[in-house]
């Protein structure tokens, strides 16, 4: 018989004390594009992120978060309905158009909060098919997908020509529709939300869902003037091009990719990459200002705090722009936790999905997970109770155009279309700068990650045969 959650949950009370007060409070901070290196505490980018270095130190860090894929363009279309339903990537697909259905069924992730004892709270980008209004207690400000854009902010910077595209031109909208940015917008709801909740008896549930650091990359002039190009570094694996691009569906015409010319240059990739890193630190202004607000409430010691975004995102990376590839750039995201009982300044190498968050938030609510939930509670891992994540090797797909395989320090990457499959070893090449796939002393490795993704591709539900593309 399965074990009920509550009392899984009370094996971690038995460990961490700091639990046992009350049912917590959970504060999730969701940002959108945001690339798992882009965090200053982790060392592997230039950019000012102190707050989110602060939060980093207080909790532990998920190195090796990940989205699954996407079977959409818009790939934060497809982790945000895993996310909310809970179900994995193909499984998601399913009921994308019928997720207004799930959330008359009561199974969505805000729902289960609330059934859970839990007011709930949303404000920023919601991009699932169903009414925020209809999940949560208390909505502010829902934003679409994206910020509105203007044909200035495309195809720039041009050597030898004049940009005319302003980040901090607010006549041009995008984040500064409405007079206010919007990452101010989700700050200022978040500090009435911190407010509110603590005047009422039951625990909060907030989903602060930013659009930063989604393009148009847009911040006020002082963060944009942190970041001169001459601090600006262009990635290690820059490429001019891509060389698979149009076969795995990133051709110049996809709109991520179209943000900057092609071949891409270094001038360009530096200008776009300043701009990210501006919006980033005027984002993480924001949370700090969160934070700040938290601690002061008197509601911190009893509140489970999570930071991360939908997918990463490339800006110059292999000579792509978007996250509509399959590389870590683009998959792999900064999963921050931060609580009671939680060890501080602690990282995990464990591969989790990004939407293991929702299960992590159930079990701490203390709600039963609902069967067709696949994404697994991080609070064994968190508790020392299990060694690493449940999830083993971590599978990865975009449209019918790439599959992946990332297991024991490999990643196999296959583009069904090229009839193509890159393999590279992590451990020893964390850029993903030397394809091994034609290496004949790699070749026994190559055939047991395509073997054992056609397996997991199959165990998903996933459309695509892999056997009509590769001998198997």
């Amino acid at each position: 018989m399965k074990r009920p959650l509550i009392l899984a949950l009370a094996g971690v009370l038995a460990i961490s004390p700091a639990l046992q007060a009350a049912k917590p409070n959970i504060l999730f901070l969701f940002a959108d594009d945001y690339c798992h290196e882009a965090v200053r505490a982790f060392g592997l980018t230039d950019i000012d992120t102190p707050n989110l270095d602060r939060l980093a130190a207080r909790g532990t860090t998920f190195t090796r978060a990940c989205n699954m894929g996407s079977w959409s363009g818009a790939v934060c279309v497809a982790s945000r309905t895993m996310l909310v339903t809970g179900r994995s990537l193909w499984d998601a697909r399913n009921v994308f158009h019928e997720t207004d259905a799930e959330r008359k069924k009561g199974v969505l992730w805000p729902q289960l909060m609330k059934q859970a004892g839990y007011k709930t709270y949303m404000t920023g980008k919601w991009h699932v098919e169903t009414a925020a209004e209809s999940c949560f207690d208390v909505v502010k400000d829902v934003r679409s997908g994206m910020p509105g854009t203007v044909p200035s902010a495309y195809n720039r910077p041009i050597e030898g020509k004049v940009d005319a595209w302003s980040p901090f031109d607010k006549s041009l909208g995008g984040f500064w529709e409405g007079g206010t940015h919007w990452s101010e917008v989700v700050r200022d709801h978040t500090l009435r939300f911190l407010a509110d909740a603590k005047q009422q008896e039951k625990p909060f549930f907030i989903y602060a869902a930013f659009n930063a650091p989604h393009d148009p990359r847009q911040a006020p002039e002082e963060f944009v003037a942190r970041y001169p190009l001459s601090r600006v570094a262009v990635p290690l694996d820059f490429l001019p091009e891509y060389p698979y691009k149009d076969a795995i569906g990133c051709a110049h015409k996809l709109r991520d990719e179209n943000l900057a010319p092609m071949p891409r240059t270094e001038l360009a990739v530096k200008r776009h990459r300043r701009e990210y890193y501006a919006l980033i630190s005027h984002l993480d202004a924001q949370i700090g200002r969160i934070l700040d607000a938290l601690d002061a409430s008197g509601q911190a010691a009893n509140t489970w705090i999570f930071f991360t975004a939908d997918h990463g995102l490339a800006v110059g990376h292999h000579g792509l722009f978007g996250k509509q590839n399959l590389y870590d750039h683009s998959v792999r995201v900064p999963f921050l936790v931060a609580g009671p009982g939680v060890p501080g300044g602690v990282r995990k190498e464990s591969a989790i999905y990004l939407q293991d968050v929702m299960a992590t938030a159930l079990e701490l609510a203390g709600a039963e997970k609902p069967e067709h939930v696949f994404f697994s509670s991080l609070l064994p891992v968190l508790e020392g109770r299990q060694e690493g994540a449940s999830h083993g090797a971590m599978y990865g797909a975009y449209l019918e155009l790439q599959r992946s395989i990332t297991d024991d320090g490999w990643k196999l990457i296959a583009y069904p279309k090229a009839r193509v499959l890159r393999l590279y070893h992590l451990d020893q090449d964390p850029l993903e700068r030397i394809d091994l796939a034609s290496d004949p002393a790699h070749e026994l490795k190559k055939k047991d990650l395509l073997e054992r993704l056609r397996q997991l591709s199959a165990g998903f539900g996933d459309p695509l045969d892999l056997s009509k593309h590769f001998a198997l």
